[in-house]
């Protein structure tokens, strides 16, 4: 005969998950582990070089290349990341959040004037902007979209000096929902709620971003290390 389960056993494991779940939850995880690319591929547009060096991932401009893109090949929707960033001086470059390479159905709501876009694979959606001092580094752009800056100030002219230029410099993202709030090296830059874009974007995979560059120009160079990502509920 079967020794029947007491009520208060049942009960005292049910609460001994909830605590499990409860204590998993919000963690934070690293998505760079300093030797490799393990867990990030390369766009499909662009031919940017990215390796790593010093531990850090090392992107490099190629002249010719369009905007090129180093994605997490997980997808995120609410989260908060950090990272710790040097972008060359003359370098514009930037971090995808919630993004995807563009299908056939989005080509036809990203393009103007009535008419399809014809950049099918192109990688796109909310940028949080990163470049030297002064300048408009974590205001939001909206890459490929068609809709240019999302965040109102850079249509003002807005500019800060929040970036070390030649440092390393720390960023803080938070996508909760339709709002999107970001730092950099503690100070408060972007403090968005666009439901447009959060309708068309509510998750996606993290991009680092090599611009292209003009003829004749470059080799520039940017980093990211101490990447990492806490989801939450």
């Amino acid at each position: 005969m079967k020794t029947p389960i007491s009520y208060l056993s049942v009960l005292v494991a049910g609460l001994s998950l909830l605590v499990a779940s409860t204590a998993n939850a919000g963690e934070w995880v690293e998505l760079f582990d300093g030797k490799s690319l393990k867990g990030w591929k390369k766009s499909t547009l662009g031919s940017a070089d990215y390796s790593v060096a010093d531990g850090a991932i090392k992107g490099e401009t190629v002249e010719g290349s369009p905007n090129t893109f180093l994605l997490s090949e997980k997808e995120y929707g609410n989260f908060e990341l950090e990272f710790e960033v040097k972008v060359h001086d003359k370098l514009n470059s930037g971090c995808q959040i919630r993004s995807r390479e563009k299908t056939e159905e989005d080509l036809k709501n990203t393009g103007k004037g009535g008419k399809p876009a014809k950049d099918l694979n192109r990688f796109h959606g909310p940028q949080v902007e990163l470049e030297a001092s002064p300048g408009q580094s974590a205001y939001i752009y909206g890459e490929a979209t068609g809709r240019g800056w999302i965040s109102p100030e850079p249509g003002d002219g807005a500019a800060h000096e929040f970036m070390k230029n030649g440092e390393w410099n720390k960023i803080r993202i938070v996508a909760d929902g339709v709002r999107i709030q970001t730092f950099v090296n503690g100070n408060a830059v972007a403090d968005l709620s666009d439901e447009a874009i959060y309708k068309t974007h509510p998750k996606g995979h993290i991009g680092l971003q090599v611009h292209g560059i003009k003829k004749g120009t470059g080799p520039y160079d940017v980093s990211w290390k101490n990447i990492r990502i806490k989801k939450l509920k």
